[in-house]
């Protein structure tokens, strides 16, 4: 069974400020009586599933400034999405969310499941559904301009910007000899995919980790801290990448429309230019209590760019 890739050092929900775990108590209406801490992701916050003495349930992570400055931007975008989305089975519901400046926390349904086994067809299958009709639904809501949502317009032109940064970057960036010249102008593509108009809504992090599957089968799709507006086809694709060093990757984009209608050299220069980026970014980046991003970042690059070799016959 796939299993989610572990980042964050994760603090345990007893090691959050007392403030915080009394507004917990105070929201759920009920003292907490059991903890059952989750890994996995990409926090150094807690994540953690409470129960209350009156048999109430519900799901918490929160994070202070002391643990990853960063973190509290993502917990504050996700607490806008989930208040403006509003409530749909595809996700988990907002029950409340907690910010003193220094620790934000959100309070959400804790949803009954499992991460799916991508390793199981009619799972994978049901995965694959899931984020298609998840498109389709968020093509009609609407979060205000006012919320810091990402831009994927830009994401697209600075991951062009990396690729066109190999031919002068280091020899220790973790990427082939021959794609430092980009040989198939991926970069150009990328900056014509970002003049795309992007008016739609996407999840953006579409991971094994940020998935249930309810014991109906129903997929459920949590952590929107990276909430984007982008085109149609991302969301689809990153459900895919679990499986991104496989044939079957290139076989499955034929079974999501927004995917065949975008067409396999925009699927192409996407992994190449993610994947420069993250390999760049193995080398310079400084990531607060996060002490194994990098290495998540190199893993994830080497699966795409082998991806990227099989795709071209390299």
């Amino acid at each position: 069974m796939s299993a989610p890739r572990a980042v964050g050092v994760r603090r345990p929900y007893a090691a959050v400020p007392a403030t915080v775990r009394a507004w917990v108590e105070h929201e759920l209406g009920s003292p907490v009586v059991g903890t059952a801490e989750q890994v996995g992701g990409m926090s150094p916050g807690c994540a953690t599933r409470l129960t209350c003495a009156d048999g109430t349930r519900a799901f918490v992570k929160a994070v202070g400034s002391e643990l990853n400055p960063d973190t509290l931007g993502l917990f504050r975008r996700e607490a806008a999405v989930l208040e403006h989305l509003g409530e749909h089975p595809l996700w988990a519901r907002m029950r409340a969310a907690y910010d003193d400046g220094a620790w934000v926390a959100l309070l959400i349904e804790d949803v009954e499941g499992r991460h799916p086994d991508f390793t199981d067809p009619a799972e994978l299958a049901e995965v694959l559904t899931g984020t298609d009709r998840l498109s389709e639904v968020l093509r009609h809501r609407h979060v205000p301009t006012t919320v810091d949502l990402v831009d994927v317009a830009h994401v697209l032109g600075t991951w062009a910007d990396s690729l066109d940064s190999l031919a002068d970057a280091p020899d220790e960036v973790p990427v082939p000899r021959w794609l430092r010249t980009d040989p198939h102008g991926w970069a150009e593509v990328l900056r014509e995919q970002a003049r795309t108009p992007m008016p739609h809504l996407a999840h953006w992090d579409i991971r094994i980790d940020n998935m249930l599957r309810r014991p109906g089968g129903e997929v459920v799709f949590l952590d929107w801290g990276v909430t984007a507006r982008g085109p149609a086809w991302v969301d689809p694709l990153l459900a895919r990448l679990e499986r991104v060093e496989e044939p079957w990757f290139d076989d499955s984009l034929a079974t999501s429309p927004a995917l065949a209608e975008t067409g396999d050299e925009a699927v192409t220069a996407f992994l190449a230019g993610f994947a420069s980026h993250m390999a760049l970014r193995s080398l310079v980046a400084v990531d607060v209590n996060l002490p194994t991003l990098n290495d998540f970042r190199i893993r994830e690059s080497r699966r795409m760019l082998e991806a990227v070799a099989r795709r071209t016959g390299r």
